[in-house]
């Protein structure tokens, strides 16, 4: 049995305790809401996934040296706007080679690093490993057969952390490629988006399918670029992701999409959502990174105009299918 605290209360942060508490592990949830904390407490439920009971034996707080304090792993599951800021208050309690599992995606927009980069800058000290894949917290707190992979710079706490959250209905791979990791979790937001606007629009399966197919392509063309493995892309945390991400109505990123392809605002569709669409703030940060790499990502431009230059949804997707002519994939020979 491990000590395990969890930094962060949002639904994937929950889902991820009660599978953890579940597996035999002694939990601990930290949440920055007051509010949040009471409502775990006095109801043993939380908001987001109001039909999940909480475990009796799990604990909650507000402090965060309470719940860093002795503990074998910390879990890292608030927003990506929220971790550097995080990681810096949890400095003071920090111990050497703390095992940290980031647990959330994205990119941050001023300085393009993932977020384990950002905990590996603010907590030198620790020992950061990943986890992702294809699993909405709706459906793990349910208890429903999903695998992920967890990344580490070593084996050894690869494996570690696989054996933490591996059980019955949640199954973990290994894989020494944090980059591409996170950069497909991150990434796959935005092209999630370009899905649900879609969606919006009234546009079908070919749509989707053509945005998928194309998606995965620009994620993998960026990513190998800096330094993530072609082979991370074409699993569980690449076209995994991806595929589930842009598919299902569990995906705010998709949802917010949805909304902004019948016309709602970017600000509106956020709101309407109520809760944090990662696919936004990634964006730039993905637009950024392809300018930087000088990486052609047609989808994340078009995702970006509509996003915060108001273009027309339905003038990007006409962008889209008159681009250039050009070859599918430029390796094969004739």
């Amino acid at each position: 049995m491990a000590k395990i605290g969890i930094v962060g209360s949002g639904s994937w942060g929950i889902a991820l305790a009660v599978l953890l508490y579940n597996n035999g592990h002694h939990v601990s949830v930290w949440s920055a809401l007051p509010e949040e904390i009471t409502e775990m407490k006095t109801t043993g439920r939380h908001h987001t996934l109001p039909d999940l009971v909480l475990p009796d034996g799990m604990m909650f707080t507000e402090s965060l040296e309470e719940v860093m304090k002795d503990k074998d792993v910390l879990v890292t599951a608030v927003p990506s706007v929220y971790v550097r800021s995080t990681a810096q208050k949890m400095k003071p309690y920090c111990r050497e080679r703390q095992i940290i599992v980031n647990v959330a995606k994205g990119i941050e927009e001023s300085t393009l690093k993932t977020l384990s980069e950002i905990l590996e800058e603010e907590l030198p000290m620790a020992d950061v490993a990943v986890l992702s894949g294809p699993s909405h917290a709706e459906e793990v707190s349910k208890g429903l057969p999903t695998t992920c992979v967890a990344g580490a710079h070593s084996k050894k706490t690869a494996e570690y952390v696989q054996s933490v959250f591996m059980s019955e209905v949640f199954r973990v791979y290994t894989s020494p490629d944090m980059q591409g990791i996170e950069l497909g979790g991150s990434l796959k937001n935005v092209i999630a988006l370009a899905a649900g606007i879609a969606d919006g629009l009234g546009y079908g399966d070919n749509t989707k399918a053509a945005l998928i197919t194309r998606g995965i392509a620009e994620i993998a063309r960026l990513g190998t670029a800096m330094g993530g493995k072609f082979q991370t892309f074409c699993g569980l945390s690449g076209i995994g992701d991806l595929i589930v991400t842009c598919a299902s109505m569990h995906s705010r990123n998709r949802r917010a999409g949805i909304l902004i392809g019948k016309g709602y605002t970017m600000e509106e569709a956020m709101k309407e959502v109520k809760m944090v669409v990662e696919g936004v703030y990634s964006a730039k940060a993905a637009l950024k990174l392809s300018e930087k790499y000088e990486i052609d990502m047609p989808i994340v431009e078009q995702v970006n105009a509509i996003l915060f230059d108001d273009k027309p949804a339905s003038e990007a997707v006409k962008g889209l299918m008159l681009r250039d002519k050009t070859i599918e994939s430029s390796d094969l020979p004739w």
